[in-house]
């Protein structure tokens, strides 16, 4: 039976202390939701519905969003739910999860517990019994021992089946803490199954030195690391220089292309892309867009690297090639290297550029044209911010 899965993250999360909401706060170089998801696609799930405040959907670009729908959610939890459910209803689940954004922790073993559930009831919930000792207070006093006996701690994901959760929302009257508690005013039996200590919510600031620290021991060698590729070519026609690696180069002629039209920078802007798995120029930036007519190709350049910023990445080191007869690039190269360093906010010993001829072969020893190839090496970088 098909299963779905909606990731709650339109909260602002005040709790969690000075800076950008809890679920795109950084957590070992990524956006918290980038753990969750990820998470979640590991519990073998790959229809995915994320549910955001308006004032976040542009930063849902800093995600891997191939197999998500993002949803504006409302003003209280139960309404973001409801804006995701009503999303499902063009191909409606048999099941779905609902999930918080700021659990990114979730383990296979209990996504997979919580579906099993479903089998025999129409829904689920991980939980964890209440183990230390509960003491009602007040005015900073201890009062009375509370019963611990038959107490749980609350988790997601929380599972259904999509027919009769959509029935219990359309008639729930207000907001609720979570959707076990409409479905059971709903008259929905809840299964419950064991959840996992590590599967916490992120809600205070403690909570995220906890993370990172369990994420470092759960990847203490591992280091991500991404390369890219990059070519491209332009023609020759009229003109007094050619674009080449953010410099005007003079000469007899210029290259012709929808923008600006250096080949250098944009192979280097599609080798970045490659190492992120973002398409090319043309996919962010189409030619058939006439507010890129003559852009300047340094747009498209920092643009790929602000991507890389915000996915956690820095610019190890980039290597470009200009594939040239004329005009001479040896004279000119280290204006280049030094331009595409300032562009891109690196030193400058991480960018080279060079040049070679084709040995009057082809269309480049013909002097049509100039071509560009382009390396670019991605680093997770801890210390990146959004």
């Amino acid at each position: 039976m098909p299963t779905a899965a909606i990731i709650v993250a339109a909260g602002r999360g005040t709790r969690a202390g000075d800076g950008p909401p809890k679920q795109w706060r950084k957590l070992g170089g990524r956006p918290v939701l980038a753990w969750t998801l990820d998470a979640l696609r590991a519990g073998g799930l790959t229809r995915l519905v994320l549910v955001l405040h308006p004032d976040d959907m542009a930063r849902a670009a800093a995600l891997d969003l191939r197999d998500v729908t993002c949803v504006a959610g409302g003003t209280t939890r139960t309404a973001s739910v409801r804006a995701a459910l009503d999303a499902l209803t063009t191909a409606p689940p048999g099941r779905v999860l609902i999930h918080d954004g700021a659990r990114p922790f979730v383990s296979p073993r209990v996504i997979g517990d919580v579906i099993a559930a479903l089998d025999d009831a129409p829904a689920a919930a991980p939980a964890l019994a209440v183990v230390d000792a509960l003491w009602r207070g007040a005015e900073g006093r201890v009062g009375e021992a509370v019963p611990r006996d038959g107490l749980y701690r609350a988790q997601t994901p929380q599972g259904f089946h999509f027919a009769p959760l959509l029935a219990a929302h359309t008639a729930w009257p207000g907001d609720a803490p979570d959707d076990v508690e409409i479905t059971r005013a709903h008259g929905l039996r809840v299964a419950l199954v064991p959840g996992c200590e590590e599967n916490f919510k992120l809600t205070y600031p403690a909570d995220f030195t906890r993370a990172d620290a369990l994420l470092q021991a759960r990847t203490p060698q591992m280091t991500d690391i991404r390369l890219g590729n990059g070519y491209d070519v332009h023609r020759f026609g009229p003109g007094d220089g050619c674009w080449l690696c953010g410099v005007k180069v003079p000469h007899d002629r210029a290259l012709q292309g929808h923008s600006d039209a250096d080949v250098g920078m944009h192979a280097l802007t599609d080798a970045i892309y490659g190492a992120l798995a973002e398409g090319d120029i043309g996919r962010h930036f189409p030619p058939s867009d006439p507010q890129w007519k003559g852009a300047e190709s340094h747009i498209f350049l920092r643009h790929a690297l602000e991507l890389a910023h915000a996915r956690g990445y820095a610019l190890s080191n980039c290597d470009v090639t200009l594939v040239c007869e004329r005009p001479k690039i040896g004279p000119h190269a280290d204006a280049m290297q030094a331009e595409l360093a300032r562009i891109m906010g690196v030193e400058i010993g991480r960018v080279s550029v060079k040049a070679t001829t084709s040995e009057r072969l082809g269309f480049t020893g013909r002097e049509e044209g100039i071509a560009a190839l382009a390396t670019a090496c991605l680093i997770a970088d801890r210390g990146v911010g959004i």
